[in-house]
């Protein structure tokens, strides 16, 4: 990307795409374009073909979703695929009629199957049952992979989907009951913290392993991944398998290729917050699913890796935590 081509970053106010704007600003792209959700409604079609026709961005790093944890999607499943549908399938068609040059739509770990081998690996994606409480948003996710893969098919778009794992930072959701894991443990254990609880209780047995990514890593591998020289990015957009008879879709999985357990994730959060009671652990909560672990090796073969340590990239959100939230 040329450092002054336009650049529109879709959702940069969530915790993805305002890491996204954070690294493209460190990197010294001068030329971004954003719009709060106040401003531009992605799921209204004509608002958002008005907004391409004006401002004719080269590259779109595609971030806009709602998202939430296991109580958010099973609370409102309906909302979880009707809006996500309605985001991508405007931002990735008017995209291609305002002559895009290269996207990036950003997905989930969820789009691949609940029982998967491991690690996940980007061919596994449409090959078994999805975990059934965030499958609405799966759903969703999965459709943006097959909108990238059929408009490059048939328009000769360039359009990639990244599918980051659990990811946490500065600017995250940490709400108690709609957010992530990693925000919600922080905020649990800074309040049992403050108000001297004996006990913190963390749902489901601490036995499901996960992998979780510094947001500011994530952003600086989708950044990476939009940089790459034409063949490079080339061999990432996968193939027409009408044509060839192989599924490659043009998917990137962007993790650490390293997981925990939730019960050391747990322990993990006490001791950077510096909470002294115990962790009980409510078995009658549901787990999710076993394991989530992604394999990084299309990643890593392009040229990145992570290199922010769990305990680190912790420390850092709590200090944002305990910033804007938790004084």
């Amino acid at each position: 990307m040329d450092k002054h081509a336009r650049i529109y970053v879709a959702g940069h106010r969530g915790l993805v795409g305002s890491a996204i704007v954070r690294q493209l600003q460190a990197q010294g792209y001068t030329n971004l374009v954003w719009r709060s959700h106040a401003e531009l409604d992605l799921g209204n079609s004509a608002a958002t073909e008005a907004f391409f026709a004006a401002e004719k961005p080269d590259y779109v790093f595609l971030a806009a979703a709602k998202v939430g944890g296991i109580i958010a999607n099973n609370t409102y499943p309906a909302e979880f695929i009707h809006d996500n549908l309605a985001i991508l399938t405007n931002v990735i068609h008017f995209a291609w009629k305002h002559g895009v040059t290269r996207l990036l739509f950003l997905g989930s770990s969820c789009i691949y199957p609940k029982l998967a081998p491991q690690p996940l690996k980007e061919e596994y994606l449409l090959t078994g049952a999805l975990e059934a409480t965030n499958r609405p948003y799966a759903l969703a996710k999965i459709a943006g992979v097959e909108m990238c893969w059929s408009y490059n098919r048939q328009y000769g778009t360039r359009f990639l989907a990244a599918m980051p794992t659990n990811l946490y930072g500065p600017g995250d959701n940490y709400h108690l009951q709609n957010g992530h894991v990693i925000p919600a443990l922080l905020r649990k254990f800074h309040e049992a913290k403050e108000a001297g609880a004996p006990s913190v209780t963390v749902w489901g047995t601490g036995t499901p392993r996960r992998e979780f990514m510094y947001s500011d890593d994530m952003a600086q591998a989708c950044v990476h991944l939009m940089s790459l020289e034409d063949e490079a990015y080339g061999r990432l957009l996968g193939s027409d398998e009408s044509r060839t008879g192989r599924f490659e879709p043009p998917l990137v999985n962007v993790g650490v290729g390293e997981d925990v357990t939730i019960a050391e994730l747990a322990e993990l959060v006490k001791e950077v917050v510096g909470y002294a009671g115990e962790i009980v652990f409510d078995t009658s909560k549901p787990d999710g699913t076993p394991r989530k672990l992604m394999d990084v090796s299309r990643l890593k073969g392009s040229g990145w890796a992570a290199t922010t340590p769990l305990r680190d990239g912790l420390r850092r959100a709590y200090q944002d935590f305990s910033t804007h939230v938790g004084r």
